[in-house]
């Protein structure tokens, strides 16, 4: 391996210029790089060690990252303003904006650790467990035969499974455009937040005037802020499901035993490839496949509404909304380079697949029973469109009566605060 810090763990302080910064073999200045890694692999916060996670996360950005400006912060709070004045004409859901932020992408993976970290400790429990099994003994000898044996793979997956993550997250970091912006609420309740850095990078290339692409992802943010703090069972009910997807997966332990024995304790270049290959890739079941249905529908579900909605308000007073819808649906239905990271990580896709036939579907109740008929789906989940209904989304209003729609009584916002949209 080359000298100096390429040469780190997880390429741990290679942009720092802290660590292993003064060279050769001087140890002096990687003392602090030694005790940084004491701390790391003395983790015990769970599966994830989301330490390293946030540090090579903020590490990626580099020098990508830009301040946002008064008059960018400005120029978000106005255009979700707007937003929540047009939407109140297209939904009875009303404002979930309590407060309007402006981030960077630092102050994305801050704000977003949280849920990141219920997301992602299932899956990880699980193949922590597993590794813990698989190891053979001569490995584990190497890595310190004084420590038990699930101390020692929690410490070795917490880092592994730390620094994809975090790699994970500092490419999602200056990709995201919002804090709603994979379908799942990343940041506080309450708080609509863009990401302006971000937003410019979405809009370069649209032709379209940067205040309107501005607008319409702030129609986005504020129609998902109302969808989430007026449906009070819908966020747990999307973190439950992931929950339930990793209580379902079935590890392929031949796979993790060939691996294990090809990974070697004083490389951990070694550890990193046999995370990056999809090592842990789940075994497809058919109780994986039943709960990933589940999961990618009840994520159409929630685009498909806020597709319809934003269509609703911004068609026929945004020249270019048909433009930027289809361009924010193949970016959704897509992903990006960070979202097949997480892919590879835990099997687990955020990605509405089928958006375009859940963006139909609300269409046609709204047609069928209204505006208030296509809200009132949200106020319980045993009315929710099953996945078999996106095989035939016009048909779905048909099939729901208008006695299951009535009695529909708007649910207070969980933040106590009045929402305001400022």
């Amino acid at each position: 391996m080359s000298s100096g810090s390429s040469n780190l763990p997880f390429g741990f302080g290679s942009d720092d210029g802290e660590a292993g910064s003064s060279g050769g073999g001087d140890l002096t200045g990687a003392m602090p790089l030694f005790a940084e890694l004491q701390k790391l692999m003395s983790w015990s916060g769970g599966p994830v060690n989301w330490d390293l996670a946030r540090q090579l996360a903020v590490s990626s950005l580099g020098g990508e990252q830009q301040e946002v400006s008064t008059a960018e912060d400005a120029a978000v709070a106005d255009a979700v303003r707007l937003a929540d004045l047009w939407l109140d004409e297209v939904t009875d859901l009303p404002s979930g904006v309590a407060s309007v932020q402006s981030w960077t992408r630092l102050e994305w993976i801050e704000k977003t650790l949280p849920v990141w970290a219920a997301l992602c400790d299932p899956v990880a429990s699980r193949v922590v467990a597993a590794m813990s099994s698989a190891i053979p003994a001569e490995q584990l000898a190497q890595m310190g035969a004084g420590n038990p044996l699930a101390g020692i793979m929690s410490q070795v997956g917490g880092l592994m499974f730390g620094a994809q993550v975090g790699q994970g997250l500092g490419g999602l970091a200056q990709e995201v455009v919002a804090s709603t912006d994979v379908g799942v609420p990343l940041g506080p309740t309450g708080v609509a937040a863009l990401i302006p850095q971000n937003v410019a990078a979405f809009g370069a290339g649209l032709e379209r005037p940067a205040d309107e692409v501005r607008l319409y992802l702030a129609l986005r943010e504020a129609a998902h802020q109302r969808l989430f703090g007026h449906v009070p069972w819908l966020r747990q009910r999307l973190l439950d499901t992931v929950e339930a997807y990793s209580r379902g997966i079935s590890v392929d332990m031949s796979a993790i035993e060939r691996a294990m024995s090809d990974i070697d304790p004083s490389n951990p270049e070694s550890m990193q490839n046999a995370l990056a290959g999809g090592l842990f890739a789940p075994e497809e079941t058919p109780e994986q496949r039943t709960a990933l249905r589940r999961l990618e529908t009840l994520l159409a579900l929630v685009e498909g509404w806020v597709d319809a909605v934003v269509a609703a308000a911004a068609n026929e007073r945004m020249p270019g909304a048909e433009a930027l819808r289809e361009a924010s649906r193949r970016r959704r239905a897509t992903g990006g380079p960070a979202e097949q990271t997480f892919a590879t990580l835990v099997g687990l896709e955020l990605r509405p697949r089928r958006l375009r036939e859940a963006a139909a579907l609300w269409w046609g109740v709204t047609e069928k029973h209204g505006v208030s008929g296509r809200d009132a789906i949200w106020s319980h989940p045993d009315l929710l469109p099953s996945a078999d209904d996106l095989d035939d989304p016009l048909g779905f209003a048909d099939t729901i009566g208008g006695e299951q729609l009535t009695g529909f009584e708007d649910v207070q916002p969980t933040d106590p605060e009045t929402p305001a949209a400022s």
